[in-house]
């Protein structure tokens, strides 16, 4: 009996979960610089780009068994659903009572937590290419300002700062996911994403 043996290929998800990281950053920043204002038109981006593409990558990624890829789509994508819901309780869609009791240094201590995420996936990022790279420490920069602004340090400075990093996030994550996108789809380097500093991993 002949047994016929079948491949399954996945392709790279990180184009998607970077263009999903691109949008809601993109979106989100002009809010927080008063280009826009409300974050009524800010939450289905944070839902369907911030957080559904980004868990779409995470799952594909793990299917690659790249577990960097995986927790760093996968974490982002949690915390996006999760500021889509705070988003909801801040504007009284689950009522008066819940939004009246909020305590953003809570909040606080979420962005710590993220923080801390990022810095030793900030380390991991060093060895997959300069672009991701980049990302990944304007996304420590966002945390720092998100972090300090939620526990009232320098309240306004420190929301600009975060201001100015999640633009930046938009704009290079565009750029990483177009490498991805056009690089895989020419079979060749396209658009250069730099090579890993090759301190960690030889």
């Amino acid at each position: 009996m002949n047994e016929t043996k079948v491949k399954v290929v996945t392709a790279d998800p990180s184009a998607l979960g970077l263009f999903g990281l691109a949008m809601i950053t993109l979106v989100a920043s002009s809010q927080k610089l008063g280009l826009t204002s409300g974050v009524s038109f800010v939450i289905p981006w944070a839902i369907f780009l911030g957080a559904s593409a980004q868990l779409m990558a995470s799952i594909n990624d793990f299917k690659h068994n790249n577990t960097f890829g995986a927790t760093a789509f996968g974490g982002y994508a949690f915390f996006w659903y999760s500021v889509g819901l705070v988003w909801l309780i801040q504007n009284g869609v689950f009522g008066q009572a819940l939004a009246s009791t909020i305590d953003v240094k809570q909040l606080g201590f979420a962005y710590l937590g993220y923080l801390i995420f990022t810095l030793y996936m900030t380390i991991g990022a060093m060895e997959t290419h300069k672009v991701l790279f980049i990302i990944f420490v304007l996304i420590d920069c966002l945390f720092i300002g998100l972090t300090l602004s939620s526990f009232g340090i320098m309240s306004e400075a420190t929301h600009t700062f975060a201001a100015y990093s999640e633009m930046l996030i938009a704009v290079f994550s565009f750029y990483g996911s177009a490498a991805s996108v056009l690089n895989a789809h020419f079979g060749r380097e396209f658009l250069p994403v730099g090579k890993p500093f090759g301190i960690f991993k030889k």
